[in-house]
């Protein structure tokens, strides 16, 4: 917190009586009071952006204040869980290769074979539409003319053997006496009648079928086949470039698949990079982290041990190089901050070593205010040399605000503001009093300087 102190109060005037006072010119100076915090110019923040892996499991961690050389582990985490999954993802990039390279394979079989499929549905087309042409213009009706004639000619037959066997019997009547020959030949001749006549039977049956059944199923047959060939090729037509195109994306979408697995790959791969943070030089590893001028702990230091996890994203550790300069880093109130400017020169003290003087320079004060409303400060040390100030380390700064020769002060309670201002109550010479416009100066706790309006000597009236 910050406080005003007066080292030599301006006011030190005789009084006449109670609640007055006579004014007297005297030197005096402000001196502006504060805490601060020792903190390293150069610092390397420890903290995890990873790629991908969000688990950090602390395996072992250097102690906080531990005094570190050049590569030795400061955190190490525990890597089982991300080398199986480097394992798994490299089978996956394998197997995801393979398919792709299949599915490649696949596309170029494709793009040759489609034209001649679609050649082939074509010509199947064509045919067909051909063959039920023929069909119908031609081949039914020479097909019903060939069954009508093979019935009149084993009609034909029928009667010509029929005819043969008339005649024999006519002519073997005429003897008296038929001979075994003959016989022979009459039985052979009506096994022929016989058998004609059976085939033509036959020949009616297989007529009336073709020219009632066959030929009409045939038609129905080709009709058909020429429409599912139609449709074959219609189809054909359509589907398979639609088939080659879904390949095509297939394969894009593989191989953006396999990117994507590789990708994440090189991510978790580069993330094992991170199990084991190393000191880039000697130095001094601390727990917790410097951000915007203030040393961070909180509740994450709880877990920065075995077995922790450690935060992503956010800094949880620091290293300081060895021979780092320490700065001086403060927060001032805004009246501290209105009245410094830089330049401005103090001393800091340590605490617990207030016997040792640290000459102390404001180099940088923000014009602002931070989100807790007060104003960051950074302060160069000269560090004598039984002061080491350790990173994180508290100082109170001193420094001078504002220092004049000579001038008049009152008490701040004694200054009234009405019409014309700012106004003390000074008494005459006759004992009464007036109110006397009076120039403020600066206000430093329970004092004012007066720029104008009263002389040394007057008697002013203090309520």
């Amino acid at each position: 917190m910050t406080r005003i102190h007066h080292l030599i109060p301006a006011l030190l005037a005789t009084a006449a009586q109670a609640g007055e006072i006579t004014l007297e010119e005297k030197p005096f100076h402000i001196v502006q009071e504060f805490s601060a915090t020792a903190l390293p110019v150069k610092n390397t923040p420890i903290r995890l952006d990873p790629e991908a892996w969000s688990s950090f499991k602390i395996a072992s961690i250097a102690e906080h204040a531990a005094a570190v050389k050049k590569g030795d582990a400061l955190v190490v985490f525990e890597s089982e869980d991300i080398d199986e999954k480097i394992t798994e993802m490299k089978r996956s990039v394998e197997v995801k290769a393979l398919e792709l390279a299949q599915a490649e394979l696949d596309l170029e079989t494709m793009e040759k074979t489609l034209p001649e499929k679609l050649e082939r549905l074509k010509r199947s087309a064509d045919t067909a539409a051909a063959d039920l042409a023929y069909f119908l213009g031609t081949r039914r009706k020479a097909m019903e003319e060939s069954a009508t004639q093979s019935l009149k000619r084993q009609e034909q037959n029928l009667a010509s053997v029929k005819e043969e066997l008339k005649q024999l019997l006519q002519m073997y009547e005429a003897d008296d006496i038929t001979e075994d020959t003959e016989e022979i030949i009459l039985k052979n001749q009506r096994d022929q009648v016989a058998y004609q006549e059976f085939a033509l039977r036959m020949e009616i049956l297989n007529t009336k079928r073709t020219i009632e059944v066959s030929l009409p199923r045939e038609e129905i047959s080709q009709t058909e086949k020429r429409d599912d060939t139609a449709l074959s090729l219609a189809e054909g037509q359509k589907e398979l470039p639609r088939s080659l195109a879904l390949k095509k994306l297939e394969v894009a979408g593989m191989k953006i698949a396999l990117s994507d697995l590789r990708d994440s790959l090189a991510d978790i791969e580069k993330d094992r990079a991170l199990f084991e943070v190393k000191a880039p030089s000697d130095g001094v590893f601390y727990h917790g982290a410097i951000e915007d001028g203030k040393w961070i702990t909180g509740d994450l230091i709880k877990t920065l041990q075995p077995g922790g996890l450690a935060p992503t994203e956010k800094t949880f550790a620091t290293f300081i190089p060895a021979g780092s300069e320490m700065s001086v880093i403060a927060f001032l109130k805004q009246e501290s901050a209105a009245a410094l400017t830089a330049g401005a020169e103090g001393i800091a003290t340590l605490n617990g070593r207030e016997d040792i003087t640290i000459p102390v320079k404001l180099t940088g004060l923000s014009g602002s205010p931070g989100t807790d409303g007060s104003y960051p400060a950074t302060f160069t040390a000269t560090w004598p040399k039984e002061a080491s100030p350790a990173a994180g380390q508290a100082l109170v700064i001193r420094a001078v605000s504002y220092s004049a020769g000579k001038t008049l002060t009152v008490p701040t309670k004694a200054l009234k503001f009405g019409p014309q201002g700012w106004t003390v109550e000074v008494k005459l010479a006759d004992g009464k009093t007036e109110a006397r416009a009076v120039t403020r100066g600066k206000d430093y706790g329970e004092n004012t300087e007066i720029a104008a309006g009263l002389e040394a000597g007057q008697v002013v009236i203090v309520p």
